[in-house]
């Protein structure tokens, strides 16, 4: 059979065409096509993402973004034209779809309805049924994906921990079944990405901030490890501003008698040092990597010893780490480092399937149709639920 998947949660415009087939554990896909629209550019000028910019962009997007899939997947003469806002009306060709799946939520309320209104209109026209989707769910999934070409899913050993890290969540998912979730430890406040993007805005640094205090956090680690390896180290050399004290950050939560995070009182340390300071205009750019590299461990240090303590309640046997923030490259060598030496297979999703993205959507939309086929939702029913959770 053949998916259709649309992803339109925040500002990432995203389609999908899978031909799949196979069982929960046991589906193979193929990918015939995958394109998205990145709306990084526009929403820099606002340090953030801006909803009704963010839905803008959706609506005008979309058909251009499906026309182009249908032709890439050879599903010819394409049945769409694109036009400003929806489908053309009148008498159109369907196309060898057989289900869509669109993300019901979590995410930005605004930016998920032009996705499911889009998916319900071709639903429609097309007489295939639409799948509603759970974001976070699709992330889960994303580990076993590939960006073209095919992949399968594959038997992974239960029961599996998920921790899934992006600008709008921090949890702790454990699966002892495929496709039934219970969410164990969660953020109580900000969510690691979002802390992330908050600190470098303070320190200067453009959106999206996550990678821009990575890279300096990288630099400086680099920098550390010179002056340790060096016999002589230079003269003024020290891992904090001379005379300021320590660069130290707390680790909130860390000890807690629960999987829980906090990842506000962080942010919060963050800006009241850059006051200590005298402010971001008296910071050089050697203190600014400095504290990124503080924070970057401080909020690294969270997510891995929470996750390794879980790992050991629930004798876990597959670690999954997916969202955004599982690009991060330092989170990666933490990770490999609590599972050395035990029998755990960890899953980190390709670089390009970290992030929103479209075919994540296609595979949960996939495995949730053929577990459900005798309850495929109506139309009417499917609605966009910014706080959906697993």
């Amino acid at each position: 059979m053949r998916i259709l998947s649309i992803e339109t949660s925040c500002d990432d415009t995203a389609i999908s065409i899978f031909e799949v087939s196979g069982g929960i554990q046991s589906a193979s896909f193929k990918v015939l096509a995958n394109n998205s629209n990145s709306q990084i550019n526009i929403h820099i000028p606002y340090g953030g993402v801006f909803p009704a910019l963010a839905k803008r962009e959706h609506i005008k997007n979309l058909p251009i973004i499906l026309e182009t899939c249908l032709k890439q997947a050879n599903f010819t003469p394409a049945p769409l034209l694109v036009k400003e806002r929806g489908l053309r009306k009148g008498k159109i060709d369907k196309p060898p779809i057989d289900v869509i799946a669109v993300t019901s939520g979590p995410g930005l309320e605004m930016s998920l309805w032009t996705g499911i209104v889009f998916a319900k209109e071709l639903a429609q026209k097309w007489k295939v049924p639409l799948i509603p989707v759970n974001h976070m769910e699709g992330h889960i999934v994303s580990v076993f994906g590939k960006g073209k070409g095919k992949f399968k899913l594959e038997k992974a050993k239960m029961p599996m921990l998920a921790l899934l890290v992006s600008g709008g969540h921090t949890q702790l998912v454990l699966i002892k079944k495929w496709m039934q979730y219970e969410i164990i430890g969660e953020s109580v406040d900000d969510a690691v990405g979002e802390a992330f993007d908050k600190v470098a805005r303070m320190l200067g640094l453009p959106y999206p901030g996550g990678p821009e205090i990575s890279k300096l956090a990288e630099t400086e680690r680099k920098h550390l490890k010179e002056l340790e390896d060096s016999p002589t180290p230079g003269i003024g050399e020290f891992p904090y501003p001379r005379g300021r004290g320590k660069i130290s950050l707390p680790r909130p939560m860390l000890h807690s008698k629960n999987f829980n995070f906090s990842y506000s009182g962080l942010k919060t340390a963050v800006l009241y040092m850059i006051r200590d300071l005298d402010g971001l205009q008296n910071i050089g750019e050697k203190t600014k990597r400095q504290i990124a590299l503080e924070f970057e461990n401080a909020a690294i240090e969270c997510l891995v010893y929470k996750t390794q303590k879980a790992i050991e309640k629930y004798k876990i046997k597959t670690l999954i780490v997916a969202g955004g923030v599982s690009a991060n490259k330092y989170l990666h060598n933490e990770m490999a480092k609590i599972i050395k030496g035990q029998n755990i297979k960890l899953y980190f999703p390709a670089k390009e399937l970290s992030g929103d993205n479209s075919l994540m959507i296609g595979i949960a939309g996939y495995l949730n149709y053929i577990k459900n086929k005798k309850k495929v939702p109506k139309l009417d029913s499917i609605k966009a639920t910014g706080n959906l959770r697993l």
